[in-house]
C-alpha cells in the first residue's frame, strides 16, 4: 500500500474520528469531535431570552466564544470566532426563537503541525452540540476540510458516512431540550 504522509496514512485516508455528545451536564447541549490529535469540545446555552445591542430582535442571535486551551485569545482565533458565528447564523432557523441569544463555547487543543483542522473540527463540534441542544437547523454543516479531487473521494465518503450514522441519528431520535 501506497504511504505519502508522515504519519502512515494513504493519500484518500483521513485521521481517526471520534465524536460524543452530551458530555457537559450543566450545557443545554454539548459535544466532543477529534480528528487525529485535534480535538474540540463545543457547549450550547440558550436560547435565552434577550439579544445584544444592533442584534434583529425578530430573530435569534448566535454568540459564539472561543476559549483557547491556554493563554489569551488570538487574533487567529477571532477570526475562527467570526467564521463559526456566521456559519452556525446561516444554518440556523432562526426565527422560531425571535428575540433569544444561543451562546456556543468552543474550547481546542491540537498539535501544531496538523493546526489547520481545528477550524472544521470546531464547526463539526458546534453543528454536533446544536443537534444535541434540540435548536432546529436548517441542515448540518459539515466541514471535512478535503479537496474532493479524484483520490480524496473515499475520504470525502466515508466522512459523510460518519456524520449521518452519529450526527444524522441523534437529530431526529431525540426530543427537543430547547426552550
Amino acid at each position: 500500500m501506497e504511504t505519502d504522509r508522515p504519519d502512515g496514512r494513504t493519500p484518500n485516508q483521513l485521521r481517526p474520528l471520534a465524536y460524543s455528545c452530551s458530555i457537559l451536564h450543566r450545557a443545554h447541549g454539548s459535544a466532543s469531535w477529534a480528528q487525529g490529535e485535534t480535538k474540540v469540545l463545543a457547549a450550547v446555552y440558550g436560547p435565552k431570552a434577550g439579544t445584544k445591542k444592533n442584534e434583529n430582535p425578530e430573530k435569534a442571535s448566535i454568540e459564539v466564544i472561543w476559549k483557547p486551551k491556554t493563554g489569551q485569545i488570538g487574533k487567529m482565533e477571532k477570526e475562527y470566532e467570526m467564521i463559526l458565528k456566521r456559519t452556525l447564523e446561516s444554518i440556523c432557523i432562526r426565527t422560531i426563537y425571535p428575540n433569544t441569544t444561543t451562546s456556543v463555547i468552543v474550547q481546542a487543543s491540537f498539535v501544531l503541525s496538523i493546526r489547520n483542522l481545528l477550524l472544521p473540527c470546531a464547526i463539526n463540534a458546534a453543528c454536533a452540540a446544536l443537534v444535541d441542544a434540540g435548536i432546529p437547523l436548517k441542515h448540518l454543516a459539515v466541514n471535512d476540510y478535503l479537496h474532493c479531487l479524484e483520490r480524496g473521494r473515499a475520504a470525502c465518503a466515508s466522512l459523510s458516512e460518519f456524520v449521518r450514522k452519529n450526527i444524522g441519528t441523534k437529530s431526529t431520535s431525540e426530543p427537543s431540550k430547547a426552550g
